[in-house]
């Protein structure tokens, strides 16, 4: 039974609720979609030319400036219509009026202002957010309010330990490569483009010694020697640039360009000493990152480096072709020889080349070998074994038996690695076998 009647008065309280639970569910679907949209999402849509895509970008950009008015404002929306509902219906209602309201907010104001809303806002993200982008930047210019979540903000700030302290980056590596695992499973990029996007990340932290050609693998000639003996070696090798040096390969004093070898030999210059035909040469230390070095590459305009180590020796050399790899995987020329650095085998064993790099043998096993200042596997076979091994000596490690293939004087060339069957025995890292 009602407490008393209901009039033209009431009808305007519950037209004022239903407007304030309509504009308290128009800012909880801003909210959850201006929040959602990221500051590349919304430059997409810009540069698509879509309405409101301009105002949403200098919204996600500034994320703490639409925040705290719209929060403020579905703030002041429900609580308003709350407190009508409960003053109404205490009026109508009697001592059941209390009863009645708190339905009222459980049900009507969480389903239709909050819950309805921001799952419409989830499900249909880019909508929601062109459409509130233009009003929203409306409202936090409106005086009144920017005033008052200025002063809002201000006080949160001043009790809220650890404000002004730094923080990390909108989007870490780890999570740009998880945004590409699910463009994957979405069928919006390729596996290709994952695989790209990955090695462009991993060049950042790629450093000259992880792919230069180590000194063992280095052609290069002795300044005395004649321009037609470079030549040769130049063919016979298919270079187009070779260092050359004076005393030893720890003292290099130039490259030799293979054209300026053939117009000396053409010219009749076929004795002349290389030594005076060859160009500067540019060196880099092991520990430079590649990706300056590439700059310096394309900037200075030259194609090779010589590596040189904390001593001043030659660790290497490194060409324009070794960062490009870097990036897009082998690229192999008609002079390459036709060996791969990974071949499968029955049983889940492979062999692989000694000079392959640990990381990527252990993405493809999906293994966990032990890393440490080395970088190749024919390194970790050498520490773990503790000298140069023989053919077919073998040490464990992370599950997996590494057996020295192929040994060349006293360099690892190819090392077979065998998973261990599983309870084994003696899986201790680092113990010797020998294949019988």
């Amino acid at each position: 039974m009602l407490a008393a009647s209901f009039g033209v008065a009431d009808g305007g309280v519950v037209a004022a609720v239903l407007v304030l639970i309509a504009l308290s569910a128009v800012f909880a679907l801003a909210e959850t979609s201006l929040v959602r949209t990221s500051q590349a999402r919304a430059r997409s849509l810009e540069e698509k030319g879509r309405h409101g895509s301009k105002s949403l970008r200098r919204l996600v950009e500034n994320p703490e400036h639409f925040l705290a008015p719209l929060l403020l404002l579905v703030l002041i929306c429900q609580l308003v219509a709350a407190s009508l509902v409960g003053d109404e219906a205490s009026r109508l209602f009697g001592t059941l009026g209390l009863t009645v309201a708190i339905v009222f907010e459980i049900v009507v104001i969480f389903v239709f202002a909050e819950a309805i809303p921001k799952q419409w806002a989830v499900r249909h993200a880019d909508r929601a957010a062109l459409f509130a982008a233009p009003f929203v930047t409306t409202l936090i210019n409106f005086p009144p309010i920017r005033v008052v979540a200025s002063l809002l903000i201000g006080l949160a700030h001043r009790v809220t330990p650890g404000h002004g302290t730094d923080v990390e980056p909108e989007v870490t590596e780890s999570e740009l490569l998880a945004l590409a695992d699910v463009a994957v499973d979405e069928d919006v990029i390729e596996d290709e483009e994952r695989e790209l996007i990955s090695s462009i990340i991993d060049f950042g932290d790629t450093i000259v010694r992880e792919v230069m050609a180590p000194r063992p693998d280095v052609v290069a000639v002795d300044a005395a020697t004649s321009a037609g003996a470079v030549l040769e070696r130049a063919m016979v090798s298919g270079l187009s640039r070779i260092p050359v040096y004076a005393a030893s390969l720890d003292d290099v004093m130039g490259i030799a360009y293979t054209r300026d070898v053939v117009r000396a030999v053409h010219g009749g210059r076929a004795e002349q000493p290389i030594g005076q035909l060859c160009r500067p040469a540019h060196f880099v230390p092991e520990t430079k990152r590649v990706a300056p070095l590439l700059r310096e590459m394309q900037s200075e305009q030259f194609h090779l480096a010589i590596v040189v180590d904390e001593y001043g020796g030659t660790a290497g050399v490194v060409t324009l072709e070794d960062l490009l790899e870097e990036l897009v995987g082998e690229i192999a020329d008609e002079f390459d020889a036709d060996d791969p650095l990974i071949e499968p085998l029955d049983g889940g064993s492979f062999i692989v080349s000694g000079r392959m790099a640990l990381d990527e043998v252990n993405e493809i096993l999906d293994a966990d070998l032990p890393a440490g200042v080395w970088d190749t596997v024919a390194g970790l076979f050498l520490h773990l074994h503790g000298r140069v091994p023989a053919e077919n000596e073998a040490v464990t490690a992370d599950g997996y038996t590494l057996v020295a293939e192929r040994v060349q004087r006293r360099r690892i060339d190819k090392v077979r690695i065998t998973p261990r069957p599983p309870g084994g025995g003696g899986d201790e890292a680092g113990r010797d076998e020998t294949d019988r």
